[in-house]
């Protein structure tokens, strides 16, 4: 056979798989174990599922709700990155390990406390809202290009700066003389093991957990989760239908929908003038999310003077900007509905494409 006949006889292209799907996370394995599983478990001899990843990661002890992203809606992960999450746990008190869970190893421990209903109540109380925490040394958080517990395995510890976290709701129950039930609702990146440890020393005492179960990221439950085992067990067909759509990470209501041939010129990566498709509703979207920003940067400098970090405030794009010139995200749909990508828009009628898929 001629090489021109070889390059005729190609085979066609693989379909690319894209979606979400909702994983409740087995004990024991890596979120990225279970990554390369459901990557391996989508890929077909017809099918490509190479590009993945997934939106927060779980503790290997953990258990629960791991979003993860396929294809081109990788590219809109980091909605579900950023939104709130809800765990439920078991504190076993009187005792504390080096990583803060039941994987590690016993370092100290205390006697308990007496402990009722008020006064867990009374410590939850004092956990609810803004606060700082600082990280845990066994965590996944960088220091010069490695890992903080690979310092931690090696007996070295590093100083770590606080970070800025919300308990947006909290509730401790007590399940024995030695053990709590902890639910909670927190930011991003909030240590449920650092908020037992600390729960544990108000109440003077010593803790770790023993389990750990994400319920809930965002607008997603565990309820519509599939267990890995399960997901296995199906065939490929069954395991499509359990893929959400593209899109489903995004948490934006406001959405334009354009021709076909402004859909055309932003694959291009066109900007457009759609002031005549702005709606008074959309108008007011624009309006209300612009003054929010303004609001969020106000509080973002209030917040740095107050911590005296005169010169690492700068000023975002947006404070060089008219209100009428500051842009938001949206989404964008094409003349049947369907969802095509971001894009960035502002009361002026401006329209910037951001993230676009490729299906």
């Amino acid at each position: 056979m001629s090489i021109a006949a070889t390059k005729t006889n190609k085979m066609p292209d693989k379909i690319k798989v894209n979606g979400v799907i909702l994983v409740d996370k087995p004990q024991g394995m890596t979120s990225q174990q279970v990554v390369s599983k459901v990557k391996y478990l989508f890929k077909s001899p017809n099918h490509d599922s190479k590009k993945a990843g997934h939106t927060g990661t779980l503790d290997p002890m953990a258990t629960g709700l791991l979003p993860i992203c396929l294809g081109e809606a990788t590219k809109f992960s980091h909605y579900q990155l950023d939104a709130d999450k809800s765990y439920q746990a078991t504190i076993l008190l009187g005792s504390q390990t080096d990583t803060g869970d039941a994987d590690g190893q016993i370092v100290a421990q205390e006697d308990i406390p007496p402990l009722d209903a008020a006064r867990l109540e009374e410590v939850a109380q004092q956990f609810l809202g803004a606060q700082q925490q600082i990280p845990p040394m066994y965590s996944a958080l960088k220091k010069d290009g490695k890992k903080l517990y690979e310092y931690a395995r090696a007996g070295i510890e590093i100083d770590r700066p606080p970070r800025d976290i919300v308990i947006k709701a909290i509730d401790l129950t007590e399940l024995d003389a030695k053990q709590l039930q902890l639910t909670v609702t927190c930011s991003k990146g909030t240590y449920v093991r650092v908020l037992a440890e600390d729960i544990a020393k108000v109440l003077g005492t010593l803790g770790h957990l023993t389990a750990l179960r994400r319920v809930q990221v965002g607008d997603f439950h565990i309820d519509v989760a599939i267990a890995l085992a399960d997901l296995e067990t199906l065939a490929l067909d069954g395991r499509q239908a359990h893929l959400l759509p593209v899109d489903a990470c995004i948490n934006l209501e406001a959405e334009l929908a354009l021709t076909a041939e402004q859909c055309a010129r932003v694959q291009m990566g066109q900007r457009l003038n759609v002031i005549e498709q702005l709606t008074d509703d959309l108008r007011s979207y624009i309006s209300a999310t612009v003054e929010q920003q303004h609001s969020h940067d106000e509080n973002s400098v209030t917040q740095k003077n107050g911590d005296d970090s005169k010169g690492d405030y700068r000023q975002g794009d947006s404070e060089a900007l008219l209100p009428y010139e500051i842009p938001v995200d949206i989404r964008l749909v094409d003349e049947q509905g369907q969802f095509i990508g971001l894009g960035a828009i502002s009361l002026n009628g401006r329209l910037q494409p951001k993230k676009l898929i490729q299906l």
